[in-house]
């Protein structure tokens, strides 16, 4: 495990804290989070659910991330989340703690060992920071900061901690509103945003669905407007979150 040593300053937490409690959905907490990553001089975050220690895949507990794509196949097709001695760190921690190779490697086989070093470090990803966190109504979690960074002052640790309670208690908050958009939307509103999350345009969807253009695009304004969004983009977004359209 890595000992916390002097770094570069960090962002003050009470502005950070009263930053987060004006963020409106999970992409402006997700701009948020890759912003204040990037400060702190650290690639890549995550959010997370805790898994049980019966769970298999990381990717089925991930609330918000910009891991890479491939890296989290790769981690779940491993079956690395069941051997991790970070998660079994974190199931009997209430404080912040930082992993290097060493500890990340803990509880792994030679093979698993292998694999896991050989893909972290593909990835940049050596070290991390993991915040043990929890929302109002009790759910446990964790928010995670990934990179090389080996040294971090207590200080700065104390305040990433603090700053990442408040991200997933707001995330926590903005997830409860969008649970509660009732699904009203119609199978063709639905047809045309699962479409457009495939990447279609809206000539393309109309050809596939038997459709006029100006139909396909009645039906997406329609289902922006429902979904209180202000654009398609967004209403894609949206309905992928609460689960309307997968």
């Amino acid at each position: 495990m890595l000992k916390p040593e002097i770094s570069s300053s960090t962002l003050p937490g009470a502005e950070c804290a009263e930053e987060i409690a004006e963020l409106k959905t999970q992409f402006d907490i997700f701009r948020f989070l890759k912003r204040i990553t990037e400060a702190w001089g650290m690639k890549a975050f995550m959010v997370l659910n805790l898994p049980s220690h019966i769970s298999l895949e990381l990717s089925q507990h991930t609330v918000i991330t910009n891991w890479p794509a491939e890296l989290l196949h790769q981690y779940d097709n491993a079956g690395l989340l069941s051997r991790s001695n970070v998660f079994r760190t974190l199931r009997q921690s209430s404080v912040p703690f930082l992993v290097d190779a060493d500890l990340a490697l803990q509880g792994h086989g030679d093979a698993a060992a292998k694999t896991v070093a050989e893909l972290f470090d593909r990835f940049d990803m050596k070290t991390s920071l993991w915040c043990p966190v929890h929302d109002p109504s009790g759910q446990r979690g964790a928010v995670s900061f990934h990179g090389n960074k080996t040294l971090f002052q207590p200080r700065c640790i104390a305040e990433i901690s603090f700053i990442a309670a408040h991200v997933f208690s707001r995330l926590a908050y903005v997830r409860s509103l969008d649970a509660r958009i009732p699904e009203t939307l119609t199978d063709r509103e639905i047809d045309c945003l699962n479409w457009t999350a495939a990447g279609k345009t809206s000539a393309e969807i109309a050809e596939i669905l038997v459709l006029s253009e100006h139909t396909v695009n009645h039906y997406l304004n329609r289902a922006t407007k429902k979904l209180n969004t202000v654009n398609r983009t967004q209403a894609v977004a949206k309905a992928l979150r609460v689960g309307l359209i997968k």
